[in-house]
């Protein structure tokens, strides 16, 4: 093997294992945000992505999307890949795309969702919607690609579409019970484990390096260093942002917000980490920090439920990422060269992906809705998906009591005391 090749091989697979290793982010940002008696839910379904997922993206979806193009639309027939790389490589590196692009619905339908529901989603978007409308942007003459639009890492591809189709769902199976009150106002649920969340957050961030930089598919690539500094560089402008706007908003720096703006700013930059210059990344961070906030406080007043706000970080910052490209791009954008071709082909393609994304889970969600049911029973929703779908809590705190063999007078009542608590958790 050719040592570039060989060099390749070993960062495209190593990227791809960090993309792959953002599951866990995931997995522990959703755990911390929602209420205790969902966090084993949650956890399992990203089982779900990393295991239904990836087969069906394997045997079907990424032929879809990076086979023969047909009519620009979309692949068919074995996947291909770039020459400097194997097939298996870039296999492994798309796999992990797929899996992201699904797993930010999961959050957005946590607490409420059949599991088995989930499951056909999972399916249906990593084995057809995902790949069709990621040939468009990525496969070899899909017909957005042809209009050379600019999604380096996936803004558009990856966040639009999966933030969109988290906003149909999310519809579509309705809020969790008691969220919303008739005059309008909401009820907060606060998030069961913030350094948990956090924890969550910094893989997510830690794991994009491999998301944007690894999207290069080519260890030599000059660009590496500054694609890596931009993406560091918007996280940190939209966490910032978040912390400043939520302590002028709310007179206390959220650490919810401040979670989800530095996602926001990884999200929006992803589109434009190779494009545009460094000091415009941290612009895209501040504004896509903001613009979470502003999203988040939309989605409750249109009475949308979004427990861990994909719907703002994902969705509504994918659009202005994919959008933010014709802004800044060194070389086409509006507001660095005055032309505004390349500005009207990203929003030619943000639009078409939320649509896309949008209308097909709106369908799917529906379909499920009349056939399997997409939500659970309300006593189901009250004693917690853990129990009713999984069979065990998250945090088993009575263990540690019912496995002494002496218990003494004082422990029996603690014990009791315990278990009092957690009967009125999981009632809350």
């Amino acid at each position: 093997m050719d040592i570039t090749i060989a060099l390749n091989t070993v960062w495209v697979v190593l990227t791809g294992a960090l993309v792959l290793f953002m599951e866990g982010g995931f997995s522990l940002l959703e755990a911390g945000l929602v209420r205790t008696k969902n966090a084993v839910n949650v956890t399992m379904k990203i089982f779900v992505d990393l295991t239904f997922g990836a087969i069906v993206f394997y045997l079907l979806g990424a032929h879809l999307m990076f086979g023969h193009d047909v009519l620009h639309i979309i692949g068919w027939g074995r996947a291909m890949a770039p020459k400097n790389i194997p097939v298996a490589a870039f296999m492994l590196f798309h796999m992990g795309f797929a899996i992201a692009a699904v797993s930010i619905i999961s959050g957005a339908v946590a607490e409420r969702m059949k599991f088995k529901s989930y499951i056909a989603i999972v399916v249906v978007t990593c084995g057809l919607i995902y790949p069709i409308s990621g040939h468009w942007i990525w496969g070899t003459n899909g017909w957005l690609a042809d209009l050379h639009v600019e999604d380096f890492a996936g803004s558009a591809a990856i966040h639009t579409m999966g933030g969109f189709m988290a906003l149909a769902l999310a519809y579509v199976v309705g809020p969790r019970k008691h969220r919303f009150n008739e005059d309008g106002s909401v009820n907060v649920f606060a998030p069961s484990n913030i350094p948990l969340a956090s924890a969550g957050a910094f893989i997510l961030w830690f794991g994009w390096f491999g998301f944007n930089a690894g999207s290069t598919l080519n260890a030599f690539d000059a660009q590496l260093s500054r694609i890596a500094l931009n993406t560091f560089l918007a996280a940190a402008a939209g966490g910032m942002a978040s912390i400043v706007l939520s302590m002028y908003k709310y007179r206390a720096a959220d650490p919810s917000m401040t979670i989800n703006g530095s996602l926001a700013g990884l999200v929006a930059i992803t589109a434009g980490c190779a494009y545009v210059p460094s000091w415009s990344a941290i612009v895209i961070g501040l504004i896509a920090g903001m613009l979470v906030i502003f999203a988040t406080s939309w989605t409750d007043k249109v009475k949308i439920d979004d427990p861990v706000g994909a719907i703002a970080v994902h969705g509504v910052n994918g659009f202005f990422g994919t959008i933010a490209v014709g802004l800044f791009d060194e070389k086409q954008g509006l507001l660095l060269t005055g032309h505004i071709r390349l500005l009207l082909v990203q929003l030619l393609a943000a639009l078409v992906v939320s649509v896309w994304g949008f209308g097909t889970a709106f369908l799917v969600g529906n379909a499920l809705k009349r056939t399997i049911g997409i939500r659970v029973t309300s006593e189901e929703e009250d004693e917690g998906l853990d129990i009713a779908a999984h069979g065990i809590p998250a945090y088993n705190e009575l263990e540690r009591f019912s496995d002494a063999p002496n218990m003494s007078m004082s422990n029996e009542v603690l014990f009791h005391a315990h278990a009092r608590e957690d009967q009125s958790m999981y009632e809350t």
